[in-house]
């Protein structure tokens, strides 16, 4: 499933995906002995561009508790391509993939300096009730504004 492109196939009367790219410099506490970026990293500089992509989309932690909601991830994968190494510059994109289901599916990818992937990946999180930790069937009040506000273009330039 080694991918450069999309992870999440896409329904065509679907709105495009919501993305947010952070660029951000690699530090020593992201490298292992030989200067390179450790491998378990990369899922940390995956969660970076999505909290901001949470934030672009109302569906942030804060926004998860006062809905008592929490959206755990259920699948992470990673396809690594190139290394990183300390103190390259990186762009992290985030892509949240329409979903019609009571779920997140969102895309990531990792550009060194030069514009090459160096690394692409998913995650796939499922809805839970905060208090009882069962899973929800049926998508939550929050998620629902949000694919409204999607559809609506309030996401896009």
């Amino acid at each position: 499933m080694r991918r450069q492109k999309h992870y999440f196939e896409t329904e065509p009367t679907a709105p495009p995906p919501v993305s947010v790219t952070c660029v951000r410099r690699i530090r020593f506490s992201d490298v292992d002995a030989l200067g390179i970026v450790w491998h378990g990293r990369y899922p940390s500089l995956f969660e970076e561009a999505q909290t901001e992509l949470g934030h672009r989309c109302g569906l942030t932690y804060e926004a998860y508790r006062k809905a008592g909601i929490a959206a755990p991830v259920a699948q992470l994968h990673v396809d690594y391509f190139l290394p990183l190494r300390l103190d390259d510059i990186c762009s992290v994109t985030a892509s949240l993939t329409w979903s019609e289901g009571a779920r997140l599916n969102t895309e990531y990818s990792i550009r060194n300096g030069d514009g090459k992937i160096a690394c692409t990946g998913f995650t796939v999180q499922l809805f839970i009730a905060l208090d009882t930790g069962e899973p929800l069937f049926c998508s939550p009040e929050l998620w629902e504004n949000c694919r409204e506000r999607w559809r609506a273009g309030e996401f896009h330039d």
